[in-house]
């Protein structure tokens, strides 16, 4: 995986999916679609990837 960007993990009821992603990273409480669902980002933190420095946005579905 590239050095640049930023990775969300997604909460699915199914499990957890991680997705990498370029641009600006979005706040704490911003909402964004991806695949049609509405999500929440409820935290920024590290990568959960070892050795990985990019930030990642840590996604709940939005209520």
């Amino acid at each position: 995986m590239g050095a640049n960007g930023y990775l969300l993990f997604i909460s699915k009821p199914t499990g957890y999916e991680l997705r990498e992603r370029q641009g600006d990273l979005p706040g704490v409480g911003q909402e964004i679609e991806d695949d049609g669902a509405r999500l929440r980002v409820s935290k920024i933190g590290p990568s959960p990837l070892p050795g990985d420095r990019r930030p990642c946005a840590y996604l709940q579905p939005a209520t």
